[in-house]
């Protein structure tokens, strides 16, 4: 027992010393260039062309960021081109609706690999916007938001 007691509280103080690297933040700007490796001198591997995609941060040296995004891409990018995350990608086809409710009057059907900007959250819904559409969405199954 005081094994587990240990091990948890070793995993805690690791957090809180260390921080957590998995974490979401999302493209600045419309095109942001990923690198190969952590710095200006590796060559660019591929360019986003989408402001406000969601990434997910999974390692990071001095001013870069190493990301993964939905579709599994993964590269260094620098911090200066990623803000804190403010949208999601819908994973799986969906109903946006006029409430956070199931039960709610459905707005629109929603297609896999949607992007939407989050308003706000309760619970496992948000009020997202796009262009064309703004409601509730359940949170199952987006990329952008734990």
């Amino acid at each position: 027992m005081w094994k587990k007691i240990i091990f948890f509280i070793l995993i805690f103080f690791c957090n809180i010393v260390f921080g957590n690297e998995n974490y979401y933040l999302m493209l600045k700007n419309s095109k942001v260039n990923v690198r190969m490796g952590p710095g200006l001198d590796y060559p660019v591997k591929f360019i986003y062309k989408k402001k406000y995609l969601p990434v997910k941060i999974i390692d990071k040296k001095e001013n870069f960021r190493k990301v993964i995004d939905h579709k599994k891409n993964s590269g260094w990018i620098h911090i200066s081109q990623l803000k804190k995350v403010n949208s999601v990608i819908v994973l799986s086809n969906r109903i946006l609706f006029k409430k956070p409710t199931f039960n709610s009057k459905p707005i629109a059907n929603i297609e896999s690999g949607k992007l939407f900007v989050l308003e706000k959250c309760k619970k496992n819904w948000c009020k997202v916007s796009s262009q064309n559409y703004s409601g509730w969405i359940n949170i199952d199954n987006v990329w952008g938001k734990d």
